[in-house]
């Protein structure tokens, strides 16, 4: 059984196995779990029951490693699935769903794409800062959406953009965390990606084939979806896809600084001609 514990330097939290390893499989949330019993010293030492719910989406029954590998319009329909899951969870406090994608299959059978989903019963730190920078934004500016205008700016300056369509954009961020990595964001704001409306998939699709074809196959990668945490007066769905091209350096896991030695500007001209 996992629980959540709240690391005493700095107040993040973590969800680890308690006791005996947990079965293959087994899902890292469930819904009413007893609270871990109380440690001698809970200033220090703080567990949580890992409340919620924890669902494995298997997005198409064809074996492919990639999204990358089927058409756009069954990429549409694998999008829609998300959101269904997503709404199925509309209670929680913050809902994740993300994918991570291996290299291309070689000549061993491929795994099937999946989606994971985390119905979280509190807001993710890195959330709950996004959530203040956007009403801080709106604050500052009488009410403009912070998304909104970057996505505005961003089209506006065309250095970093690599496509755009009647739903969707799609760019290299300005703090790009790693070498390529994308962000979609709707052209015009809305709150929650599970809520009826544009979903960006064919520029997902797009974005996926721009990296396949770039890196002469696809490289592995990370996507996640951010939506609205629960309480957010000012918020923009996006989603980011960030290549995994070299494991995560002892900068980024000490201090929180990424590290990219491909400036996005380049980036996004090098995928726009891809």
């Amino acid at each position: 059984m996992h629980e959540i514990r709240i690391d005493p330097l700095s107040g993040l939290r973590a969800i680890v196995a308690g006791g005996e390893p947990p079965p293959a499989g087994a899902p890292l949330l469930a819904p009413d779990l007893p609270a871990p019993a109380p440690d001698a010293q809970p200033a220090l030492y703080t567990a949580l029951a890992a409340g919620g719910a924890h669902e494995l989406i298997v997005n198409h029954p064809l074996p492919v490693t990639t999204l990358g590998e089927l058409a756009p319009e069954q990429v549409q329909a694998i999008v829609e699935v998300w959101r269904e899951r997503m709404r199925a969870h509309a209670g929680a406090a913050y809902v994740h769903l993300c994918v991570d994608e291996p290299a291309a299959a070689g000549d061993g059978p491929a795994e099937p794409s999946q989606a994971q989903l985390y119905a979280l019963d509190f807001v993710p730190a890195v959330v709950a800062r996004e959530r203040e920078r956007f009403s801080a934004h709106a604050q500052r500016t009488m009410g403009s959406n912070l998304l909104e205008d970057l996505v505005q700016e961003e089209v506006r300056r065309r250095e970093r953009i690599v496509a755009i369509d009647d739903e969707a954009v799609l760019l290299c961020p300005y703090a790009s965390s790693a070498p390529y990595a994308l962000m979609l964001a709707p052209r015009r704001r809305r709150e929650r990606f599970e809520d009826d409306g544009p979903s960006g998939a064919a520029l997902l699709h797009d974005a996926l084939s721009r990296l396949a074809r770039h890196f002469g196959g696809s490289p592995p990668l990370s996507l996640w979806v951010r939506t609205a945490p629960r309480d957010a007066e000012r918020f923009c769905w996006r989603i980011d896809i960030v290549p995994r091209l070299a494991p995560a350096p002892g900068l980024e896991l000490g201090a929180g600084l990424h590290r990219n030695d491909v400036a996005p500007e380049r980036a996004a001209g090098e995928l726009r001609a891809a």
